[in-house]
């Protein structure tokens, strides 16, 4: 290496490491400080009263329920072989080009 890649690199070295700074370790500047008007009690009874009104159950997760149908699986699976077989729908990965 020549030496003006040295001093380049030095260069860069001092001026990346003036970025970093330590702060306070405590990191009291985030502490937020606040003053609670109700009692123990009522906060216990507020807590206790969660899971009578709430449900278990996640939101979304039900299951629609099924469809009903007059059509005969079988019928539907032999109509769209039909129709693969007449170029009339794509079949595979690749599909129609």
């Amino acid at each position: 290496m020549n030496t003006k890649a040295i001093l380049a690199i030095a260069a860069f070295a001092a001026v990346a490491s003036t970025g970093v700074r330590a702060d306070e370790a405590d990191g009291s500047q985030y502490a937020v400080k606040f003053e609670g008007n109700r009692t123990r009690a009522e906060v216990l009874a507020e807590a206790s009263s969660v899971p009578a009104t709430r449900s278990t159950e996640p939101a979304g997760s039900r299951v629609a329920a099924p469809v009903k149908s007059n059509l005969d699986s079988r019928l539907v699976r032999a109509q769209a072989a039909e129709a693969v077989r007449l170029g009339q729908i794509s079949s595979g990965e690749i599909g129609r080009i």
